[in-house]
């Protein structure tokens, strides 16, 4: 058994990545299963954590998957057959804002958007539509090994930094 898919399997983890972890996988398997009572409480809850946290993490993880979808590279045609595929598998069962769905992906890849946050979604708008991008990228695939690989990756980086 995947003992990272409880909240327990989590506890290894600093409270902020904790919490983290925690909501957004509620908010990912609620948006496989495709469960909208529990997708939106799990939004909620991602919502109230830090955005900045939430959205380093979850876009480390948006760009592993990618990464591992397009081993060979990724080009312009594949974020946009991404970008369509993610947008449309949502519009089935939840409202769904292409233009945040753009951010997510093009933050992931770290294109940054110098508006200075002019026009930049909410970050409720981003905890709504990050879950449900993630939930399409993984097809069969484990999110909680990818989120754990997500926080092994941030805190060597961190490490480097210092």
């Amino acid at each position: 058994m995947d003992t990272t898919r409880t909240p327990s399997g989590w506890r290894h983890l600093p409270p902020p990545a904790r919490a983290i972890a925690t909501a957004a996988t509620a908010a990912v398997e609620a948006a496989q299963a495709r469960d909208k009572e529990a997708f939106d409480a799990a939004v909620e809850q991602l919502a109230g954590l830090d955005p900045e946290q939430s959205g380093l993490v979850l876009g480390v993880v948006v760009r592993a998957l990618l990464e591992d979808l397009h081993p060979d590279g990724l080009d312009g045609d594949d974020v946009r057959a991404a970008l369509e595929q993610a947008v449309r598998s949502a519009a089935e069962w939840q409202e769904v804002d292409p233009q945040v769905m753009v951010v997510l992906l093009v933050g992931a890849l770290g294109v940054q958007d110098d508006n200075d946050g002019e026009g930049r979604p909410s970050p409720q708008a981003l905890a709504r539509h990050a879950p449900l991008l993630l939930a399409d990228l993984l097809q069969r695939r484990s999110f909680p090994r990818y989120l754990q690989a997500a926080f092994t990756e941030i805190e060597r980086s961190q490490t480097h930094d210092l």
